[in-house]
């Protein structure tokens, strides 16, 4: 198959590795890269992938610093790929245990491993982030395998482009705590998430009150008392309202970007012991993989470049900043903690910079 920058081609690539089928990521001046997602693949699968049941392993730098792989000099640079060697006894249970760090505990690792230079660096990136699109465990298997679909990692780049997004729909939608609101959908033709603003009450001529809330299902709809989302989001309604104007930002970015399932993997590894930076850690992914230029553009697109925004995260201002709004005011926005998130709380305090 020849490779293409289309955004279909990611979603098409997304749909195949969901499926358990082998994709190739081409980047340019690279060799093409063939792998399969360890997570949707079993050992028929692998066979058939890699029938001289040769291949060797892609992980994040990550995951692999988890495995204590991170000391090696092809492993040692921050968010850059690592390639786990073939050894003769890689087999599907080993590849699996490589990947999905709940097994840590339960599956001693059979090693040593040695990781070697990534041959296709940009495409291997490229596949990493890919699997966190698609809500997958961010490991592959490298083999020569036929491929299902083949797409560009120009492709997969486009595909979390904040600049593709347009307003959708707008209608009026009162909401316990602010009846004068209007709710706006965003969405983007390469992606199908689609992002929520609640505009709450008139603009005035003034800096807006914005609130740049990530879905949390847990949190926001099953009332979870493992984090302060849902409390955060019925309070940043009414203190807009008070505020007499300004919106609410829903993001599609469910676990700070790694999606559903890999959130509840990290509430599983929480279960074990370790919190909620290390769990992020331990599963492949960057501490916080959101991108709030999502947000500004969403902003952009209802004309305000300059906001007061309600946030204890300083991360959430540089981004906003750093694509282009111009925040002038940062709202403190603190809640009491209870004994199941107090931990939680101190966690993004102490680890993430967050000013509680």
């Amino acid at each position: 198959m020849t490779s293409s920058v289309s955004g279909r081609d990611a979603a098409r690539a997304i749909d195949a590795m969901r499926r358990g089928w082998p994709i190739t990521v081409t980047a340019a001046d690279e060799p093409p890269l063939t792998v399969l997602a360890i997570e949707t693949a079993d050992a028929e699968r692998l066979a058939r992938f890699a029938p001289d049941g040769r291949f060797d392993v892609l992980l994040s730098n990550g995951r692999a610093a988890t495995l204590k792989l991170a000391n090696q000099l092809d492993a040692a640079v921050p968010d850059r790929p690592v390639v786990v060697e073939h050894a003769p006894w890689f087999d599907m249970a080993l590849a699996t245990a490589l990947a999905d760090p709940q097994l840590d505990l339960a599956t001693p690792l059979k090693g040593p491993f040695r990781t070697i230079p990534v041959a296709a660096p940009i495409a291997a990136g490229a596949a990493l982030q890919l699997a966190r699109i698609a809500g997958l465990l961010p490991a592959f298997v490298i083999a020569d395998g036929e491929a299902a679909q083949t797409v560009d990692a120009r492709a997969i780049a486009a595909h979390e482009d904040a600049q593709a997004l347009q307003v959708a729909v707008r209608a009026r939608l009162p909401v316990a705590g602010a009846e004068q609101a209007e709710i706006v959908a965003f969405r983007s033709p390469e992606s199908a998430d689609e992002h929520i603003a609640l505009v709450i009450g008139t603009a005035t001529g003034e800096p807006p009150l914005i609130r740049l809330h990530s879905e949390c299902l847990t949190g926001d709809v099953l009332g979870s008392l493992k984090c302060d989302c849902g409390p955060q989001l019925h309070a940043a309604i009414h203190a807009i309202a008070a505020a007499g104007w300004g919106v609410l930002l829903y993001l599609r970015q469910e676990g700070r970007g790694i999606g559903l399932v890999n959130k509840l993997r990290a509430y599983a590894l929480q279960d074990q012991g370790f919190d909620t930076v290390d769990a992020n850690v331990r599963l492949g992914f960057a501490i916080d993989a959101r991108d709030f230029g999502v947000a500004a553009r969403m902003l952009q697109l209802l004309g305000q470049d300059r906001v007061r925004l309600l946030t204890n995260n300083p991360a959430k201002v540089a981004g906003l900043e750093a694509a282009g709004i111009e925040v002038i005011e940062r709202v403190p926005h603190a809640l009491p903690a209870n004994p199941h998130n107090e931990h939680y709380l101190a966690t993004k305090r102490d680890r993430t910079g967050h000013q509680l």
